[in-house]
């Protein structure tokens, strides 16, 4: 039998909730709960589009240029966004991840990062999902398998769907404070700064999206006592989905998934929990320094919500 062009395919499933994980990036390639998508999904044989679902690591996001330094040594990465000259989301996007556990509600996927050129630290990357009663998590841990320290960043790229309709139907609470401006034609960062001077960005309090268009990376989050922020897409109606992370996720990127004349354009919202923000192989800002033999662990849920 053929293996699927998104890999080996790898069902899960727990009460309402059923996950379908795709093993070439370790990719959520479909959640649904009571049989209605909470992520936009793709077909197994299709070569996933527009990052959906895929695990980035070892950096979330942008290098600018591909080029960045690190310990004493300039290192030129692959331009995999050509079009904006950066190196965008990590190296295991199109890696084919080996199952390393398998139960009916849950899958564990390795694959070792190999030396190379433009990133010389073997590291070995973990992701397990699991599911229950209450959603999906997903869970990254990083391994650093050299004698040297590694840079290192990791987040999911879910896109997630509210509901019926599109993005510019559905209303958005995202508990940040902060946005990461950028520059327009390369999405580059340039300041922090409070959303109170940018109020087309605060969602602090649930807000049409409407034709609102964001590629940014949000910070200074509001989190619950247990130091989770949650970030809820809804529709009208007040379901929808939710996306909850922890303290060792300092940022989230929002993107609206603008892409004019494309199948895919605003049909949900891009939610990235990121250990650190763009280009910051470069700023060094929450940059995760992986000793030798230490491992760093990250994880993140997605629950539907419900009337």
């Amino acid at each position: 039998m053929t293996t699927p062009l998104s890999g080996t395919q790898h069902t899960i499933r727990s009460g309402d909730y059923c996950a379908i994980i795709a093993s070439v990036g370790a990719t959520l390639r479909s959640l649904q709960h009571a049989d209605r998508d909470l992520v936009v999904p793709f077909g197994a044989d299709e070569v996933r589009p527009a990052s959906r679902g895929v695990t980035l690591a070892p950096w979330p996001n942008r290098i600018a240029d591909g080029r960045y330094s690190f310990g004493g040594t300039d290192y030129q990465l692959p331009l995999t966004e050509p079009a904006r000259h950066n190196a965008i989301h990590g190296l295991v996007s199109w890696l084919d991840f080996e199952a390393i556990d398998k139960a009916p509600d849950s899958v564990t996927l390795s694959v070792v990062i190999p030396a190379q050129t433009w990133y010389p630290f073997p590291v070995r990357v973990d992701v397990a999902y699991a599911v229950d009663g209450t959603g999906l998590t997903q869970t990254v841990t990083a391994t650093n398998l050299g004698a040297v320290p590694a840079p290192y960043g990791t987040a999911p790229h879910p896109y997630l769907v509210a509901g019926a309709g599109t993005v510019d139907d559905w209303r958005l609470e995202l508990p940040a404070d902060e946005v990461l401006t950028v520059t327009p034609d390369r999405l580059l960062p340039i300041a922090v700064e409070s959303v109170d001077a940018h109020p087309e960005f605060d969602f602090r309090t649930s807000s049409p999206i409407a034709a609102t268009a964001i590629d940014h990376a949000f910070t200074a989050l509001n989190r619950s006592d247990d130091g989770l922020a949650t970030v809820r897409v809804l529709t009208s109606a007040g379901t929808g989905v939710e996306l909850s992370f922890g303290v060792e996720l300092p940022w989230v990127q929002i993107h609206t998934a603008d892409r004019p004349g494309s199948p895919g354009h605003r049909l949900g919202l891009a939610v990235e929990p990121m250990t650190c923000p763009p280009d910051a192989f470069n700023s060094g800002t929450d940059l995760i320094v992986l000793e030798p033999g230490a491992s760093h662990t990250a994880s993140w849920s997605i629950s539907a919500v419900t009337a």
